[in-house]
């Protein structure tokens, strides 16, 4: 009897020794001082991530930390990317970090009024991705009809400009399609047909004023502007579409406006196309959705600017004419004024 219970309590020390020292084991803290970034290449086994911790001073006993590992199945659940290991983390924080793929997230503003190319351009220096695969997706026709449900010649104006967060790990199609749907969400109750535009001209419509005004409290005029020339059959003659056409037609993106420029007949020239152009020239925020969809009530068919981010509006060629010999014609008007004073005041 005896002999039996030392055999017993022989054979429960050998099976909760091991269990009692990985707890141990993985209950310590990491050796770092500081909140640090590690990265794990695809396809790292469980031992390279071992010695890569113990590489950065994260862990001791790489070999330890790989057997213990393996004994809970982590090896089979090990995800690739970077993660952040913070200086409070035990080894089973570490574990828990890399098997659950808490990849380090880099924030990326994408500012309203600006086209995809800039955005493209934008992943490319944030380093979460090629501008060439990101403007390859958002011309994709099925990608295109499988997000927005209609026939597109591109996602532009559909890219909802906000601050994002995104991991190295996540594709090019992962940021358009959340960008998308960022935008079908945040205009889920807008009433696109309420002034006889479908949708895809509403945006167009909205691109346009976004461009045209960065004081908020201006958009709404602006819009009737062009509602009221869209009535009139008149063309809307706005700057804006000018340069977006010498991008569309020539791949090159300026911001000067030549007098040959003005009459160049690209597809997006509205000093030389009737109506809208065929798509929006840039991302519209929310509130320019808005603008274009619910314009202020004036007469006005011509605004000329001030100089200073903001316009003087008329309803006449007379007049305007007037305000453009006044504020753009003469030198004084001009003198010492930009765009950016608007947000001093």
């Amino acid at each position: 009897m005896k002999k039996f219970v030392v055999v017993l309590l022989l054979i429960i020390v050998s099976v909760s020794a091991p269990i009692f020292y990985s707890y141990y084991y993985l209950d310590q803290k990491v050796l770092i001082n500081e909140d640090i970034i590690v990265e794990i290449p695809k396809g790292s086994s469980l031992h390279s991530v071992a010695k890569i911790l113990n590489k950065k001073g994260v862990i001791e006993q790489p070999r330890v930390f790989a057997k213990l590992g393996q004994l809970y199945g982590y090896h089979q659940r090990i995800k690739y990317g970077e993660f952040l290991i913070s200086k409070e983390d035990s080894y089973l924080r570490v574990y828990d970090r890399i098997i659950k793929g808490e990849n380090v997230k880099y924030p990326i503003t994408f500012v309203e009024g600006e086209h995809m190319y800039h955005y493209a351009k934008l992943i490319e220096e944030k380093r979460l991705g090629k501008a060439s695969t990101f403007l390859k997706l958002v011309r994709d026709k099925k990608i295109i009809k499988k997000l927005l449900k209609k026939d597109l010649e591109s996602l532009e104006g559909y890219l909802f400009p906000d601050t994002y967060h995104f991991s190295k790990n996540d594709t090019e199609l992962l940021i358009v399609a959340t960008m998308v749907n960022k935008f079908l969400e945040e205009t889920e109750t807008l009433n696109f047909n309420k002034l006889g535009l479908d949708r895809h001209k509403a945006i167009t419509l909205a691109s346009i004023v976004e461009k045209e005004t960065g004081a908020s409290f201006e958009r709404r005029k602006i819009s009737s502007v062009f509602h009221n020339r869209l009535k009139k059959n008149m063309r809307l003659q706005t700057d804006p579409t000018i340069l977006y056409g010498i991008m569309d037609k020539t791949g090159v993106e300026t911001n000067n406006i030549r007098k040959k420029d003005i009459m160049d007949k690209t597809r997006y020239n509205t000093y030389v196309i009737k109506g809208l152009p065929p798509g929006p020239i840039a991302s519209p925020g929310l509130e320019a959705i808005k603008a274009a969809l619910n314009p202020e009530e004036t007469s006005y068919l011509y605004f000329v600017s001030k100089n200073d981010g903001t316009h003087v509006f008329t309803n006449n060629y007379k007049d305007h004419q007037k305000a453009v010999k006044h504020f753009q014609l003469n030198p004084k008007m001009r003198k010492g004024k930009s765009w950016r004073d608007l947000k001093k005041k």
